[in-house]
């Protein structure tokens, strides 16, 4: 015999009231919430390092970068990036809707979602230029970068310069990766 049972869906009010009493990050999909795993030191070092290189390279202009407590609303989906910048105000102090930037550190658990899922998503907002995917298991970063002609992909290895168009910083890839290579 086969049971049938109801899918109960969340508003995304009640979703928005519900993270600001929460002690755990959710996601939300179309109406569905998702507990949120803690990351490793390796992880949080680069999510760190990337996040203090445009926070030093932004200060003072127009643009704001945040870290993995601010979520990036896309439609009825919300994600919290490790690392985001948005150059204009949302609106709404928990979430930000116009991003140029967004970064996030794979860990295994979320490489597949992060890979396809989130970049699918995040890459329907008008506002993203560039999309970060930064290892933590070796020094490599892949950029997805909007173009006239689309989207477009670039690697950044061990002895490159990690180039950030969207906000114009070009650091070396050995200052991101410096203190996750002692963790």
């Amino acid at each position: 015999m086969t049971v049938k049972t109801q899918l109960k869906l969340m508003s995304v009010e009640d979703y928005l009231g519900g993270e600001q009493r929460s002690h755990i990050r959710h996601e939300y999909i179309a109406g569905q919430v998702y507990a949120m795993m803690g990351a490793s030191r390796r992880h949080n070092l680069v999510a760190g390092a990337l996040y203090a290189a445009l926070h030093n390279h932004l200060r003072g202009g127009p643009c704001r970068v945040y870290m993995s407590d601010l979520k990036v609303r896309v439609d009825d989906i919300f994600h919290y990036p490790d690392v985001l910048v948005s150059c204009t105000a949302s609106g709404h102090d928990y979430y930000v809707t116009a991003p140029v930037l967004i970064v996030e550190v794979l860990s295994p658990t979320t490489e597949a979602r992060d890979r396809m899922e989130k970049r699918l998503a995040y890459q329907r907002l008008p506002s993203l230029k560039e999309y970060v995917l930064a290892s933590q298991e070796a020094m490599r970063i892949e950029i997805y970068r909007r173009t006239e002609a689309g989207w477009e992909v670039e690697q950044f290895n061990e002895h490159d310069e990690l180039r950030l168009e969207s906000v114009g910083l070009v650091v070396p890839m050995v200052e991101i990766y410096r203190d996750a290579a002692r963790a």
